[in-house]
């Protein structure tokens, strides 16, 4: 069944006024809309498409509360379901270890990554250890603070709060403070 923002939105009103029948019935509608949606973007993950639209049901189920009934209900929908996709890339997220990059980086005329990243390692040979770690984790190399958290058995507070007070303490340092 083919259905309009209008029907949609009163479908998902419905529901939340506690129409089984109206929110079983947006469900159903949604998942081709959402096969569609993660079909044109991940071509060439399909196998991942089926799981992406079952989490973004989940998460419209569970985060229903916070639709907004006066505003377009598929402009919500599709960007729970994009947060979703975001969140499918970052777990894919593919790391692959180069050894000797700074040789490489001088040999291709890049001595100024060499430089900054000796900058940066010095920088942080200046603070705590766990400071430094926190830090470079999650502002070099790009891990999520969860993610860096994890890593280390610490909870994602922890990190942040070590994450704040290192980079207070080098622009402290730097007298950008």
């Amino acid at each position: 069944m083919r259905a309009s923002e209008d029907q949609l939105r009163a479908m998902m009103i419905g529901g939340l006024a506690g129409d089984a029948r109206a929110y079983r019935d947006l469900l159903d509608i949604l998942a081709p809309l959402l096969r569609a949606f993660f079909g044109r973007r991940l071509r060439d993950a399909a196998e991942d498409v089926e799981d992406l639209v079952q989490e973004t049901l989940i998460a419209i189920h569970t985060r229903r509360a916070t639709y907004d009934t006066s505003r377009p209900f598929t402009a919500w929908a599709y960007a729970v379901a994009r947060y979703k996709m975001v969140d499918h890339f970052r777990r894919r997220r593919v790391t692959v270890p180069i050894e000797g990059l700074e040789d490489i980086l001088v040999a291709e005329g890049f001595e100024e990554a060499v430089s900054a990243r000796m900058d940066i390692d010095s920088l942080l040979n200046t603070l705590p250890p766990k400071q430094a770690r926190a830090i470079r984790e999650t502002k070099v190399d790009g891990l999520s603070v969860a993610e860096a958290a994890d890593r280390h058995a610490m909870s994602d507070s922890d990190v942040k709060i070590s994450v704040h007070r290192g980079l207070k303490s080098l622009a402290a340092r730097l007298g950008l403070s």
